[in-house]
C-alpha cells in the first residue's frame, strides 16, 4: 500500500496541518559582512521593511541594514528556530538577549505574550555568509495560551542524533529536536532532551505525540521511520533538498511535502541524497482565531490580545533598537531573564 496520501509542492512557506500553524524554511547566500553587520552589496531596488522577493540569492525581509525581523509580538503559540547555517541574533521584551546557529535550536512558548526580535547578522567580511534556518509555529490548547512567556536553547552539541551508516560509509542521520524516534534495532533518541522544552510546551505533553526530525540521507542510504503512536496522529514529511526520495512503494519529487501514513514504519531511500524536514502531532482539534502574530481561539481574544499589546506593550522594548545585533566578536551564547548566561560548545 503507497503510504503517501497526499502531496504539496513546497515554496518559502510550507503548508502544515495541526497542531502546526507555519513553517517557512529561509535559505539566503548573503555576501561578505559590511562594518554594521550587513549585506556589503547595494540595496538599491530592494523593497526595505519588506524585501521577500529573493534577489542575487539572498532577501532582507523586514531588515533595513541587517537582514531579518526586527521586534514585533507574539501571543498563543510557539516559535521553534533550527537553524542549520549562519547565526541568529535574538533580543526580547523579557530582557532575553542571545545568538544562535550553526545546529543550534531555539523553543520560545509565546504564551500570554512576548515582543522579540532576529536578525542576522552577517559575521564574515571576507567571504560569503549562507544563513539557512527553518521556523516553525506550533499551536498551544486553550488552555496553555496565557502561560509565562519563556525559551529554552537547545545547542547543537547536545541536541540528539542517531546516525545509520552502510557497509560502504554512507549516512543517514536523524536530528531530533522534539519527540521519540526509535529504530528497528531499539535505538533511539529520548523523549526529553537534554534540555527539555518549556514546561508549558506542546511539546511538553507525552499524549500530544509531536515530533520535530531533520532526516539527512547520504546517497544510497535508507532509513526506517517508526510507527507513531496512535492512528490520530499527523505525519508530514518534506522533501526541501534532494531529487528522490522513495516513500515505501511510493516517491516524490524534490520541494516536495507529503502527507504519509505512520500507523506503521515506513521506509525511506534514495539514490541521490535527500534532506527531510518531518513534523508530526495528534491534532489539537480547538478553533483557530489567527490575525498575523496572534493565535487564539475566539474572535474575542484576538481582540483583547491586539488591545493588551498596545496598552502593555507585553512589558515593553528594552532595547535602543528595533533591530539589535550583538558585536561581532561575540559567540554563541544566551542571557536568560533572570541573568543566567549560558554559552555553546564551539
Amino acid at each position: 500500500m503507497d503510504p503517501i496520501l497526499q502531496t504539496v509542492e513546497l515554496g518559502l512557506h510550507w503548508p502544515t496541518i495541526d497542531p502546526f500553524l507555519f513553517c517557512a524554511h529561509h535559505l539566503d547566500i548573503y555576501p561578505a559582512g559590511d562594518d554594521r553587520l550587513g549585506p556589503d552589496a547595494s540595496l538599491d531596488g530592494r523593497e526595505l521593511g519588506m524585501d521577500f522577493t529573493i534577489r542575487d540569492g539572498w532577501r532582507m525581509y523586514h531588515g533595513t541594514v541587517v537582514p531579518g525581523f526586527p521586534q514585533h509580538p507574539h501571543r498563543g503559540f510557539e516559535t521553534v528556530t533550527y537553524v542549520r547555517s549562519g547565526v541568529v541574533d535574538h533580543s526580547d521584551s523579557l530582557g532575553a538577549t542571545a545568538r544562535f546557529g550553526r545546529g543550534d535550536v531555539q523553543w520560545l512558548t509565546a504564551g500570554s505574550g512576548i515582543v522579540h526580535s532576529e536578525m542576522f547578522p552577517l559575521l564574515d567580511p571576507d567571504g560569503p555568509n549562507p544563513t539557512e534556518l527553518f521556523q516553525i509555529w506550533v499551536n498551544l490548547p486553550a488552555a496553555r495560551k496565557m502561560v509565562d512567556p519563556r525559551f529554552t536553547m537547545f545547542w547543537n552539541d547536545r541536541v540528539p542524533k542517531i546516525i545509520r551508516t552502510g557497509a560502504d560509509g554512507a549516512a543517514a542521520t536523524v536530528t531530533v529536536i522534539a519527540g521519540a524516534f526509535v529504530t528497528d534495532d531499539g535505538a533511539s533518541a529520548p523523549l526529553s532532551l537534554p534540555l527539555p522544552p518549556p514546561p508549558d510546551s506542546r511539546a511538553a505533553d507525552p499524549d500530544a505525540d509531536l515530533a520535530i526530525w531533520h532526516l539527512a540521507l547520504e546517497p544510497g542510504t535508507s532509513l526506517e521511520l517508526p510507527p507513531a503512536q496512535g492512528p490520530d496522529t499527523i505525519r508530514v514529511l518534506y522533501l526541501f533538498d534532494g531529487d528522490d526520495l522513495r516513500i515505501g512503494d511510493g516517491s516524490i519529487p524534490g520541494s516536495t511535502g507529503a502527507v504519509i501514513r505512520c500507523d506503521l514504519p515506513v521506509m525511506l531511500s534514495t539514490a541521490g541524497g535527500a534532506d527531510c524536514l518531518v513534523l508530526q502531532g495528534r491534532p489539537i482539534g480547538e478553533p483557530v482565531a489567527q490575525q498575523g502574530p496572534f493565535v487564539m481561539t475566539t474572535r474575542e481574544e484576538l481582540v483583547q490580545a491586539f488591545d493588551d499589546y498596545r496598552r502593555t506593550g507585553f512589558g515593553g522594548w528594552p532595547w535602543p533598537a528595533d533591530d539589535p545585533v550583538h558585536p561581532r566578536s561575540l559567540g554563541r551564547f544566551a542571557r536568560h531573564p533572570d541573568g543566567r548566561v549560558e554559552s555553546a560548545a564551539d
